[in-house]
């Protein structure tokens, strides 16, 4: 869309180019009406002229005169009976060109179109004959109009510039408006503060500051449930696991129902600290901090954290590369790890591989992890970022349990730092690979 300030412009360069060429237009038509009124005019006059210069002049004696008007005009000077031409200019014809009617008349001669007046004086009984090229009259009264117009055509480059001045100084708090809503982060939930509203701005800015208002309102209250939430949904979850514990020991529930309800114990657990952990992800809900963070380290204090998990089941995790810089939230970044390793971990099978390579690229950090589990088909390499989706349904065929969340919130961290994911099979002879493409960003680009 184009700027409000070249779209107010060109509309009233438009109109004020339309008004004057309609000015203009009739200007100029008026104006060629008047010179053909005063070059009518001159002819009558000059007519008068030489009647009244030849009154005792010349007699019947036909001969050319010294006198001659512009090179664009003749004159003949008839006796009473319009038989003898007593005299005439240069330019005019010896002969008469038309009947000696009194007025004006137009009449073709030596190639040019002429304007004639014809008069009678009384006074010298005679006929004196005007005439002018019309080609040069027109030249003339065009010369005049358009001295009229070239002011005109002339000014509209400067009114152009005062007008892209003024709609520029008119819309000055507008563009104020806009750079303090373009720099505010999503975290400054502060009001709108704009000097000199001008009235038509000043309900737009009262709207978004109490926008900003309730945006900080709903904000303050997620951010409790989420506190709340995190304490009332882990704190039974905690307590279940601890009276299960107790049951075990005391041996008064069958060993395979325990197990039951401890598995199903573990699954709440996992899906409530993964809908968690999409929540304070959603940008919409809580701040992104952003700080500098080494990939690569992070990965492998994550890997030493949870290899007792590894450990259980005998498989084998190799951690290559280097160190690898990039601004991102450390929260989201620690959820994304553990996830893609935890998953790594359930589909992977006992004595099996995984690798994990964190690097430096062109532009950006690369973090792939690929083991020899099951794998994912390619035909479903999209829908396994879907929420609450899992492949063959709720209870994958390995046996594990899950809750369809860990790479949808993979993918969205991914999205949160402008990163790019993939999926492919590993280069073991089953598995995934997952590679996930982090640009290096910048601590002022990010909320």
């Amino acid at each position: 869309m184009k700027s409000i300030r070249l779209t107010l412009l060109l509309a009233l360069l438009a109109t004020v180019t339309l008004v004057n060429f309609v000015s203009l237009l009739r200007g100029y038509s008026a104006s060629i009406e008047q010179a053909e009124a005063l070059f009518d005019q001159r002819l009558k006059d000059l007519a008068g002229l030489i009647d009244e210069a030849s009154l005792h002049t010349y007699q019947n004696v036909t001969q050319a005169s010294d006198f001659n008007p512009e090179v664009s005009d003749f004159f003949q000077i008839w006796d009473e009976d319009k038989a003898t031409l007593l005299h005439y200019s240069t330019l005019a014809p010896k002969t008469l060109l038309s009947p000696l009617k009194k007025g004006f008349h137009d009449i073709n001669y030596d190639r040019y179109r002429w304007r004639v007046y014809i008069a009678y004086y009384p006074a010298s009984s005679r006929w004196i004959v005007t005439g002018e090229r019309y080609d040069l009259r027109f030249a003339l009264a065009e010369q005049v109009a358009m001295e009229s117009v070239y002011p005109t055509v002339i000014a509209l480059p400067i009114m152009a510039f005062i007008i892209w001045g003024a709609i520029g100084l008119g819309l000055k708090p507008l563009k104020k408006l806009a750079e303090q809503l373009k720099d505010k982060r999503a975290d400054d939930l502060s009001p709108v503060i704009v000097d000199s509203m001008p009235q038509e701005i000043s309900q737009l800015v009262l709207t978004i500051n109490d926008l900003l208002f309730r945006l900080g309102n709903a904000f303050q209250r997620e951010q409790r449930f989420s506190s709340d939430a995190a304490h009332e949904l882990r704190t039974p979850v905690s307590i279940l696991k601890v009276h299960l514990y107790n049951l075990k020991k005391a041996q008064i529930m069958d060993n395979a129902e325990l197990m039951a309800m401890e598995e199903g114990l573990n699954r709440l657990g996992h899906s409530v600290e993964q809908i968690l952990a999409l929540y304070r992800t959603s940008p919409d809900t809580a701040a992104m901090q952003y700080q500098r963070l080494d990939l690569y380290v992070m990965t492998q204090e994550i890997i030493a954290e949870s290899y007792n998990q590894f450990e259980e089941k005998q498989q084998k995790i190799a951690l290559s590369g280097h160190t690898a810089e990039m601004y991102g939230n450390i929260f989201a970044i620690t959820t994304l790890i553990q996830n893609l390793l935890s998953n790594a971990n359930k589909y992977t099978p006992c004595h099996g591989q995984i690798l994990v390579d964190v690097r430096q690229i062109d532009g950006g950090v690369r973090w792939c992890i690929e083991d020899s589990g099951v794998g994912i088909p390619e035909t479903e390499y999209q829908r396994v970022f879907e929420r609450f989706y899992r492949l063959h349904g709720d209870r994958h065929h390995s046996g594990e349990s899950g809750s369809g969340l860990g790479l949808a919130i993979v993918k969205h961290i991914v999205t949160l730092h402008d990163g790019r994911i993939m999926l492919s099979p590993s280069q073991f002879s089953t598995g995934l690979k997952v590679i996930i493409d982090f640009p290096l960003g910048n601590e002022y680009e990010k909320p």
